[in-house]
Parts: C-alpha cells; structure tokens; sequence
C-alpha cells in the first residue's frame, strides 16, 4: 500500500501546479465541449448521405425487400436529424449553464435549502446531496421536449412506440424517485469516503466502487426492473427446453429463465443475461420470442453464453476499474485547488476550501477529451468480444459433440437479419461513424464473419 501512495505522490507532484497557478479552465471546458460534439455532427453529416443509398449491401441484398430497406433508410434518417439536432441542442443549452455560472448558483441554492432545514453550511455532505438535486431538477427540464419528441413522434411515426403518455410520465416520476433513493446514500457514502481516508481515498474508494456495482448487479434487475417492466418466467415449450438444454451443456449457472413485456414500450427487441458468477438470470424480450423461430433465439442465446465463456463481462468490469483507478489517481491535485474552483465562478469563501462533489465534477469536465479516446478503445474491445461470442455459437457443435448445431452459424445469421429488419436497423455504416459510436460490428461484417467461422469449422470437419 505505502509503495502504491508513493507513486500517486509522484503523480500529485507533477500536477502541483493545478492549486497553485492560474489558468481558465472554463473556456478549455468550453472548447472541449464544442470540439466533442461539432465532431460528433461531423460523424452524423459523414454517415447522413448513406441513407439515400436505394438498395442494401450486395451481402444483405437477398435479407431486405425493397420496402423494408426504405423504411429502414427513412427511419435512419429521421434519427440521424434528431441526433444531429439534440447534440448541438444539448450542448448549448450545457454551454449556457456554464457560462452564466450555473454550477456555482445550484452550490448557493443547495446552501440555502439545507438551511432552511436547519443544517449549517458544515454539513458538506448534505449540501453536495442537495446541490446534485438540483443540478439535476434545472439540467433535466430542457431535455424532456427531446425525450417527448423521440417517444411521440420519432419512434410512434416509425411503428415502435407502445409507450402512453400516462406511463411516459409515470416512468419519469420513477425514474427521478429512484434515482434519489439510490443516488442520495450513494453519494453520501461516496464522499464520506473522501473525508475519513483524506488523500489516501483510492484504494478504499475503489473498494466502494466495485462493491456498488456488484450490489446493483442484484438490486437492479429483482427491485428497479420490476418497477418499471414484468419480468414473468418463460413458459414451458421447445424455447425453454432449448435453452436449458443449452445451458445445461455449458454448465451454465442458470437460475431464472425469463421473459419480459419490452412490448409494453417498444417494438425493438434484445435478449441478456445477469447475475453473479454462480447464479445467473436470462431475460428475452417478448418481442424476439414472438418474432423469430425457437431454434433463432437459442442461437442469440448461445452467442451471450459466449460472452460468458470468455468471462466478457469480468474483463470489461476489470477494464473498467483500471479506467476508474486512472482517473483517482489524477483526481486529488484538483481536489484542494482554489484556483482550479475559482475559474467557474465559485466565490473565494467557497474555493478556499473547495468541497469534493464540485471539484469531482468539474474535474470530470476537464477529462472529456480523454473520456472520448477511452470510449472509442472500450468500443474496440467489445466488437472484438463480439466476434468472439459469435465464433462460439458456430463452435459449439465441435465443444458440445452435438450434430444438432452444426447449423448455428446460419441460425445466429438468420436471427442477426431478422433483429435488423424488425429494428429498422442502418445497414450502410461509416467506417469513422461506427468506430466512435457502436459497441457491436455491423450486420454486414457479421455476417461475412460467420461465413468465414463456419468455412474454417468445416475445413476442421474435414
């Protein structure tokens, strides 16, 4: 422990200068921002002009009918606009708040409300509760027209919305209600941890960290999900024997085979699996079950056992703590830096002993342009488990010795297809678009990449 605090005080050496000097670090916030997201509509204008091809890949040619691949340009094209339109909306109206001073007005506002419940500006952890609240209330407001336009008219235009406006705003309301029952304690917790281990939080605060998420792993799809979908047990039928089957085979740690009314907002479809290493739970959407044949959705399945074959999951989670511990280690510089606070408007009295929330935060900002670079590695990284989880599912004959998958690689295509056409789903991708954007490879490069799976597994054969 002593040997990793001396290379952190290393590391706080050479950012000594953060609390001593000056610098205007709102206008780089600002030119970040800007920078991210004008890039981020130039991927949108690179990717826009591919909607108004008039036919799909030669690969997928035979997949899509001509009216199916309209719609599916048309309706890329309407949420390329929208994506186009909120990014640039979302950031000035962020701009804005940052400019006027926004973060140091909701830090006053929070000061205010805890005294009128009888606390004093010493309970610091108390007031940064409160100034979340409200950073949240004031930033969340001008982005719920988005949220209705998207629901309402954008996905209802396009044939998946099933969301009332009833349970549109009977989901917002939970949505915020749940967000403080976890996120109140959570931040409490969070920032004690700051003040009991003092400049010696990373291992501890790691600690915390990693414990949360695997807490939530259980909280999250027994307590929060059931609050907003049914998660109802699969019926008995050739869809349930196939896939306990299949798991079965695996050695799977299956506990809980479920189904969930994902149709009960959207027509879009999905399927996954969660749980600890020794009890895992799957969830199918109804929609896949009622739109694709049982043996297609046992070869979605068997392309997530992949991801836990090779222990996905535990690498992206390992991934990301190195990610957290980086971002720790260069966190406690900014922790006690006046200057640093007094750059975003904060008055001197404040800044004198910056309080740990507004320095994580603004500290948060600075990073952006790194948070972009580690997204577009993290995205690497999972359309590489992509093909790995996909190569799996073509194994599977050879690793089961069942005859019965010698032809899952043509399943999990017809699956993969058949996900697309019911999902409107882009087919012509940018190269840079999909690189910054997307976690998983495109129909068109799965698919080669199953016929070259299943062409070296019969070469094996052979």
């Amino acid at each position: 422990m002593e040997f990793l605090h001396a290379q952190l005080a290393i590391v706080q050496k050479q950012l000594a200068f953060v609390a001593t000097d000056s610098y205007d670090w709102k206008t780089y916030v600002q030119a970040c921002s800007w920078t991210v997201c004008l890039f981020e509509s130039y991927l949108l204008l690179r990717q826009f002009p591919l909607y108004s091809k008039t036919a799909p890949p030669p690969a997928l040619a035979e997949h899509f009918a001509p009216d199916v691949f309209q719609k599916s340009q048309v309706y890329g094209r309407d949420k390329a606009k929208f994506a186009l339109f909120s990014g640039l909306y979302k950031q000035t109206i962020d701009s804005l708040l940052l400019h006027i001073g926004f973060y140091a007005w909701a830090w006053k506002v929070a000061g205010s409300i805890i005294r009128k419940l009888g606390y004093s500006e010493e309970y610091e952890i108390t007031q940064s509760i409160a100034f979340v609240v409200v950073m949240v209330l004031i930033s969340t407001i001008p982005s719920i027209p988005l949220s209705v336009y998207q629901t309402f008219v954008l996905e209802e235009r396009h044939g998946f919305n099933k969301t009332t406006p009833a349970l549109f705003i009977t989901d917002l309301l939970k949505g915020w209600a749940v967000g403080f029952a976890i996120g109140a304690p959570f931040l409490a917790a969070f920032l004690y941890v700051f003040k009991w281990a003092g400049d010696r939080f990373i291992p501890w605060l790691m600690g915390f960290l990693l414990s949360f998420q695997i807490i939530m792993v259980i909280v999250y799809p027994t307590i929060i999900q059931p609050l907003f979908n049914k998660l109802s047990p699969l019926a008995d039928g050739e869809l349930r024997t196939r896939i306990e089957s299949l798991a079965s085979k695996l050695k799977f740690p299956l506990k809980h085979l479920y189904e969930i009314d994902g149709s009960k907002r959207s027509s879009h479809s999905n399927a996954y699996f969660f749980g600890l290493p020794w009890s895992k739970h799957i969830v199918i959407f109804d929609t896949l079950i009622k739109e694709s044949k049982p043996e297609e959705v046992e070869a979605v399945l068997a392309h997530e056992l992949g991801h836990w074959y090779y222990m996905h999951p535990t690498k992206l989670l390992l991934a990301s703590q190195l990610h957290i511990f980086t971002i720790l280690a260069l966190f406690p510089a900014f922790m006690h830096a006046p200057p640093f606070l007094r750059s975003f408007d904060f008055p001197k009295q404040v800044a004198a002993q910056p309080p740990t929330i507004i320095a994580f935060l603004l500290f948060q900002m600075i990073l952006m342009p790194l948070e972009a670079v580690v997204g577009i590695i993290m995205n690497a990284a999972s359309r590489h488990y992509e093909y790995q989880a996909d190569n799996f599912a073509c194994l599977l004959q050879d690793k089961l010795k069942a005859e019965e998958m010698s032809d899952m690689s043509d399943r999990l295509g017809r699956a993969l297809v058949q996900l697309h056409v019911k999902n409107l789903s882009t087919v012509w991708v940018d190269w840079l678009y999909s690189a910054y954007h997307h976690s998983h490879p495109t129909l068109t490069e799965r698919l080669k990449a199953l016929e070259a799976f299943k062409s070296a597994a019969n070469k094996k054969a052979q």
